[in-house]
């Protein structure tokens, strides 16, 4: 079999009715229907360079196992992280994620674990993480039926480069004017509270039942003597911050893979037994874990967040909802 190496992926674009047409500052085009997210690192992203070229991240994932995923994966033949861009020009559904128990109990891998990175926010711009102190599910289940379900929200501000960590069973929903930078476990469960009016399917019973009333979601705040490299550290990923203006060599310990994602500027990749294969904003590089080292090069400048899981047990970070 070929060696692994660093693949460039491709982005997915998925439409959403709250998305947008102007996918810049993260991309530059214009496009006819609204796009809300762009999958980075799903199964089904497909590989743009070397050997696999034209394979899939699942396919490779389910053929060279814990050599991809690193020793940390729950899962050896399922890729463990999913790596998303949001961009919103109205509120998503007020949903909930279910938590790896619940995902297991109705026959999914994961749960769905996220966080945001707030990449540009318009003035004004909020997310609602839980709900307003005080509020029981009766009195939010009610209110779904009431058409009033946002007013029970704890909404806070936004503003470009907060973190904010969604853990699993959490009532949460992002409003207008942002673009995110999302780390999630690798699942796709998603059940629909409430979507003000649209016509779209609920998920009432089901989402009602996988609410946690108190979650450590909330802004996380980072304290001084923490690595100024990571936006987050949590038990199932974390991710870091790097702004290169010279080469960054890197070494796999085989525990996780990494994920590079350009935020600002481009860079190029090498590795050895690989071409060097540049890659730009708003474009994804996985590292698979048996890559013993890599080396990424800024072309003049590069902003790049690199997520990955992290090695030895870690607890969930210190959050807040002011």
């Amino acid at each position: 079999m070929p060696c692994l190496y660093p693949f460039l992926l491709i982005p997915i674009f998925d439409e959403r009715p709250w998305g947008v047409r102007d996918l810049r500052p993260v991309y530059s085009r214009i496009v006819t229907e609204p796009i809300g997210e762009s999958w980075l690192t799903w199964g089904d992203s497909k590989i743009a360079n070397g050997p696999f070229s034209g394979r899939t991240l699942g396919e490779i994932a389910r053929q060279y196992k814990r050599d991809l995923v690193g020793t940390a994966a729950v899962f050896e033949d399922k890729f463990p992280l999913l790596i998303k861009f949001l961009f919103t020009s109205d509120k998503l559904s007020v949903q909930v994620h279910l938590d790896d128990a619940g995902a297991q109990r109705v026959g999914q891998s994961y749960g769905k674990t996220e966080c945001w990175y707030a990449l540009d926010a318009k003035p004004g711009a909020q997310v609602a993480l839980g709900l307003k102190p005080g509020v029981t599910l009766a009195e939010f289940e009610d209110s779904i039926r009431d058409h009033h379900a946002e007013d029970l929200l704890n909404w806070i501000d936004v503003h470009s480069g907060d973190m904010l960590y969604v853990a699993a069973g959490t009532v949460h929903t992002i409003g207008s004017g942002l673009v995110l930078v999302e780390t999630q476990q690798s699942s796709d469960i998603t059940y629909r509270l409430y979507d003000y009016g649209r016509p779209r399917e609920l998920h009432i019973k089901e989402g009602l039942a996988a609410v946690k009333l108190h979650t450590r979601a909330g802004k996380v705040v980072r304290n001084t003597g923490d690595d100024s490299r990571f936006l987050i550290r949590s038990p199932f990923f974390q991710v870091e911050m790097m702004k290169l203006t010279a080469a960054l060599d890197s070494t796999l310990l085989r525990e996780s893979p990494h994920i590079l994602v350009a935020v600002e500027g481009a860079g190029v990749i090498e590795s050895a037994g690989m071409e060097p294969v540049s890659f730009a904003k708003g474009e994804a590089i996985v590292v698979p874990a048996c890559v013993p080292h890599y080396s990424v090069r800024p072309q003049w400048e590069l902003k790049l967040m690199r997520m990955s899981l992290p090695a030895a047990p870690v607890a969930e970070p210190v959050t807040t909802l002011r």
